[in-house]
């Protein structure tokens, strides 16, 4: 696969659609030529404390940020045309489903691949794990700000380039 756009969400709390930031690693030809982050505000607007450990976010960085619809206004442009790519896919794509579903978007029918599955599937059990970090240590890509949604979109990219 050459050209896709590797995406990765973090959330607020438990609802998949309060999504609180995205990561967009465009991917053309095998080279990535293109990148996004933005911080959203989540729907709904509170933020669980296991959610806030694993990513350090908190409403302090999010209530002046834009809604979804705004974010996705400018994602959807760079994503236009192409499949996504997401480390356990199911996860992202059902809070872009459910995002979208939330502010009542139609949702187009994007096409996802699974660097996890890919990762289970190339590596087997040559891994101690399958973890994103793992995987893309595996794949030559030094994964330093975990749970960054820009940065495990960088290492999804780097996975999907050199397994799928």
């Amino acid at each position: 696969m050459k050209d896709f756009a590797a995406i990765d969400f973090e959330t607020a709390n438990s609802k998949r659609s309060s999504v609180c930031s995205i990561g967009v690693v465009v991917v053309r030809g095998g080279k990535i030529v293109d990148k996004f982050y933005s911080l959203i505000r989540p729907t709904p607007n509170y933020y669980a404390s296991f959610c806030c450990e694993v990513h350090g976010l908190n409403s302090d960085d999010t209530n002046d940020a834009p809604l979804f619809p705004e974010v996705w206004s400018q994602v959807a442009l760079m994503v236009d045309g192409l499949p996504l790519v997401a480390h356990n896919s199911r996860f992202d794509e059902s809070c872009l489903r459910a995002v979208h579903a939330c502010y009542d978007m139609e949702y187009p029918e994007y096409e996802f691949y699974d660097t996890l599955a890919a990762s289970r599937k190339v590596f087997g059990s040559s891994l101690e794990n399958h973890q994103l970090q793992t995987s893309a240590a595996a794949c030559g890509y030094d994964l330093t700000a975990h749970h960054h949604a820009l940065a495990d979109a960088e290492a999804c990219a780097a996975i999907a380039i050199k397994i799928l």
